[in-house]
């Protein structure tokens, strides 16, 4: 299994836990409120909604990820979405060194 794959159940693992949040108003929500700690971004998005998170990640000062495509992302949550937030520092730290 390549660092890709584990990243990606990784995912699965923290939206399982509860420290995941979904969904491009809900992960607005939590990058606003501070909850976000690393926002995860299809590369595949659209042109929209890119510029929309890089600008909201920059000004907030939240990591954002592009290496998966909405495909990946939507295989690993069970769920049709383009970007997902991870809530707790743990599983950011994990992801991070998988990447």
């Amino acid at each position: 299994m390549n660092n890709k794959q584990r990243a990606l159940n990784l995912i699965g693992m923290a939206q399982r836990a509860g420290q995941l949040t979904s969904g491009e108003s809900l992960v607005l929500k939590a990058i606003r409120s501070g909850q976000a700690k690393l926002v995860v971004l299809a590369s595949d998005a659209s042109d929209n909604a890119r510029k929309q998170f890089l600008n909201k990640c920059e000004y907030y000062d939240v990591v954002i990820d592009t290496s998966f495509s909405r495909e990946e992302i939507s295989h690993a949550l069970g769920k049709e979405r383009t970007v997902c937030a991870l809530l707790d520092k743990g599983f950011v730290h994990s992801l991070q060194k998988l990447l």
